[in-house]
Formats: structure tokens, sequence, C-alpha cells
């Protein structure tokens, strides 16, 4: 190549290095806001969902303290009092509506009615199912209400902690002690258990002859 060829392909090349800086210049920043506005929506994403389970976690924690109340009217009195729009409203309208002492047939069928609703948003399905489990008792096998419990006891489900503290009393009935000692043990150190559930744990432990694990 001749060398006013080889000069005419440097000042092109130099040409098109400049114009791509300066598209760069003027247009440049809408990349950079694109992904501002990705990695921002994503971090929104997942400040939502954690807000939400945390939502359904203290929902849920305030309906099943209230379900500890000494008398139907404590408990209602307590439920009542529990903050609530939404799918929460639902969930409390119904439970309000039967009391699982007074009227226990009531309390069964709203929360079946609960569990069954494809459109409630699945921690209040997980919640009422937990709810049902507990309020069913020996009534139901043993089988079936694993069953019931194991979805909710999966890893990031806001109620896991409850239904493995749940699953831990089927193997008391089962007669499986040291396998539920283990699985007390376990729920003691676990940090997404509330401190009130961990103390129940420790008690377990306890009556059932076993010996605590060691605070790290």
């Amino acid at each position: 190549m001749s060398n006013p060829e080889s000069f005419i392909d440097e000042v092109t090349e130099e040409v098109r290095r400049d114009k791509l800086f300066a598209i760069f210049k003027k247009y440049g920043w809408i990349g950079g806001a694109l992904i501002a506005l990705t990695v921002g929506g994503a971090i929104y994403t997942e400040w939502s969902k954690t807000k939400a389970v945390a939502r359904a976690q203290g929902f849920g924690d305030a309906v099943l303290t209230a379900f500890e109340a000494k008398t139907p009217a404590e408990r209602t009195a307590a439920l009542a009092a529990v903050p609530a729009t939404g799918d929460q409203a639902a969930v409390l309208d119904l439970l309000l509506a039967s009391d699982p002492v007074q009227d226990r047939a009531g309390a069964l069928a709203a929360l079946q009615k609960l569990a069954a609703d494809k459109a409630l948003s699945q921690p209040y399905s997980d919640l009422a199912v937990l709810r049902l489990v507990i309020l069913q008792g020996a009534e139901t096998p043993v089988g079936e209400r694993r069953a019931a419990l194991d979805p909710i006891a999966a890893p990031g489900r806001p109620f896991r902690a409850m239904a493995l503290e749940q699953m831990a009393y089927l193997l008391v009935e089962e007669g499986k002690l040291a396998d539920a000692i283990s699985a007390f043990s376990a729920l003691t150190t676990d940090q997404e258990a509330p401190q009130g559930l961990r103390s129940r744990a420790s008690q377990m432990i306890v009556a059932l002859g076993g010996e605590l694990p060691e605070q790290g």
C-alpha cells in the first residue's frame, strides 16, 4: 500500500474513533442509566421481598401469640388488635369468625377454606396450614400432618422454623425421641427461629431427657 493510501486509512480511522468517542460522550449515559436502573430494580425487588416476608412473619407471630391467650374473650380481643390489611385482613376475619375452643368445627372449616384458597398469598396460606395442623392434632394421621408441614419447612418460607417445631412434636408423638431431641436441638441454634420458639425447644430437650447443645 502506498503512503498516501496509508495516510488516508489512518485519517479515516481517526475520524471513526472521533465519531465513536463523540457518540459515546453524547449517548453513553444511557447505557450507564440502564445499568443503574437494572441494579436498582434488582435491589428494590429484593428489598420488597424481604419487607413482605418480614410483614408476614410479624403478622403470623401476632396471630399465634393471640391464640395462646387463656380465655376466648382474651383471644378474640388479641386477634382483633392485630393490624391487618389485604390478605392479612381476610385471614384475620376468618380466624375471628371461629373460636377453636367454643367452635372447633367452625375453626377447622375456616382454616381449611383458607388453606385451599389459591388466590391467597403463600405466606398466609402457609399460616393457615400451620394453624390447621396444630388444631387437628392426633385426629389427623401423623403422615398427613407431616406432608402438610413439609413444604412450609422449606428454606425461604416465612414460617419455616414454626413448621420444623411442629414436625419435631410429630416425632415425639411417634415415639422417636432421639430424633425429636436432634430436631429440637437444631432449632435452639436456628437464627431464623424466634426467641420464644428456641426457648420452647430447649424446654422440650430437657423434658425428653436430652442435653442442651453448647451455645457457640
